[in-house]
């Protein structure tokens, strides 16, 4: 007498057509487990593909294909007069394992993981980077972003379009890591001609904004453990490609003259790398004198450093011509220099670009190469366009005689509102200024008084990495306008009557 397979009360089983997971993956998902943990026993039947998809309410095809892929895994045998059953022979090794797998999955739900990460991450943890870079909208003062109101989207649109409709199937292959030829001569011209910057179209390297420009060098240039000098009070951008290059990073003091190199050489002389913002130091707004160029260009030389200048703003210049760059007094071939669109359009384009020393050409395109091979060409296109139909000069224009009334409106009332508390520095370049407050008061404290009433100021200590003589409030202006400052200043004096 034949021995026949048990039939036994099979789980109940639930399938959500609103899932992600196909359903057939769910059923499979779901008999695997019944297997593994025991309630359908080994031998035990199962009933048919139609039987089950009746049952369900499913395609005969969703219980066919999770049988099947059940069979192939081992866990099902399937014998022509004999049905569908529950494999005899399943190995006990794997069913410990996967049943202690399954345990433990259910033990551990809602705990996190202990899984071993870069160990830069916990530096980075501390990076203050503003709300609204996570695009969430800054709040009155906010610092970081252009005045987004006044750009001419439909410019932009149309410039985009037109190489969406003309210009993809010819550039769908992979291109240069250096970026579009086109652009890149487009920026050398202007660079030259606006900053003084003295390079050929070929050592131009298109960037994720300043940041990825950062990020592209301090990889490339340091080895982990190195030293790097920062400027103290500094850009925490900076900061943050640094540590995760693994930098060693030395705090260099800010004074009225930028960066003081000399105690920068007594911390560390052997620095492989400094990052500064010589036209206008962010935060503090000084702009770096001849002088100290001139010396840290010496120290430079004779360390066999590499210096990342940022030139972030420096085009929105009020009285006179911008500032030559550091990089045109450079002779030596150590200077990488760095600019950003983003500041100049808008945040989301993410465009910057790195300027650096023909030596070191072959290397940064190795690691670009590496870490992403080119960005996204269409963008690129369009702001080709926009510079050489003249948009980009138009609109600098206009901005800087914008952000020129903004700043002297925050200021005056600022002076007039606060000037018992704070000593307001503006000085004739940028989308932000600085109220420093009397020794010993908090800047920390200050800026959660504001924040109580949803002024979003940054105190200047969350951009040191040591203690600072004074405390300050960066307060940013490109994206108020007219109407709100004189308010929101007032709002703003009420919440710190109690500092």
């Amino acid at each position: 007498m034949s021995r026949r397979a048990r039939a036994i009360k099979r789980p109940e089983i639930r399938l959500d057509a609103t899932l992600p997971v196909p359903l057939y993956k769910q059923l499979y998902e779901r008999l695997r487990g019944a297997i593994l943990t025991g309630q359908l026993e080994r031998g035990a039947r199962l009933p048919s593909t139609r039987t089950l998809a009746s049952e369900l309410g499913v395609a005969r095809m969703t219980t066919a294909q999770a049988y099947e892929q059940l069979v192939l895994e081992g866990y099902l045998e399937s014998r022509v007069g004999q049905g569908t059953v529950v494999a005899r022979s399943l190995p006990v090794t794997l069913w410990r394992s996967e049943i202690a797998s399954l345990e433990g999955e259910r033990t551990n739900e809602g705990q996190t993981p202990s899984i071993p990460l870069a160990s830069c991450l916990d530096s980075l943890k501390d990076i203050p980077w503003p709300s609204h870079l996570g695009g969430h909208a800054g709040g009155p003062f906010s610092g970081g972003a252009p005045g987004l109101d006044l750009f001419p989207y439909e410019v932009w649109a149309r410039l985009i379009a037109r190489h969406a409709r003309q210009s993809v199937r010819a550039f769908a292959h992979y291109q240069s890591p250096a970026g579009y030829f086109p652009l890149r001569e487009a920026i050398a011209a202007h660079v030259g001609i606006t900053r003084g910057v003295r390079c050929t179209p070929e050592q131009v390297i298109m960037t994720a904004g300043s940041q990825g420009a950062l990020d592209l060098a301090a990889r490339t240039l340091l080895n982990p453990g190195e030293a790097a000098w920062l400027e103290n009070p500094g850009y925490f951008g900076a900061r943050s490609a640094l540590l995760a290059a693994g930098a060693r990073v030395i705090a260099v003091p800010v004074d009225e003259q930028g960066l003081v190199v000399e105690i920068g050489r007594d911390r560390c002389e052997s620095a492989r790398l400094v990052s500064t913002t010589p036209s206008h130091q962010f935060p503090t707004g000084v702009t770096m004198s001849l002088s100290r160029r001139m010396i840290l260009l010496d120290w430079a030389r004779q360390a066999g450093a590499w210096i990342l200048e940022d030139d972030y703003d420096s085009e929105y210049r009020f009285r006179e011509r911008p500032l030559e760059a550091l990089q045109g007094l450079d002779h030596d071939g150590r200077v990488l220099y760095i600019g950003t669109f983003s500041k100049m359009l808008f945040p989301a384009l993410r465009l910057g670009y790195l300027i650096v020393p023909p030596s070191l050409m072959e290397p940064l395109l190795l690691m670009r190469r590496s870490l992403d091979i080119h960005l996204p060409l269409l963008e690129q296109m369009a702001l080709f366009d926009f510079l050489r139909e003249g948009h980009y000069a138009r609109h600098l224009r206009h901005m800087r005689h914008h952000y020129q009334k903004l700043r002297g409106l925050l200021y005056h009332e600022l002076q007039a509102h606060l000037g018992s508390v704070l000593e307001v520095q503006a000085p004739d370049v940028g989308m932000h200024l600085v109220g420093w407050l009397p020794p010993r008061k908090d800047d920390r404290r200050a800026a959660r008084l504001a924040a109580q009433v949803n002024i979003q100021v940054l105190p200047i200590s969350t951009y040191s990495l040591e203690p600072l003589s004074r405390g300050g409030l960066v307060f940013g202006y490109a994206s108020t306008n007219e109407e709100t400052i004189p308010h929101e200043v007032e709002r703003l004096q009420a919440a710190l009557e109690d500092l």
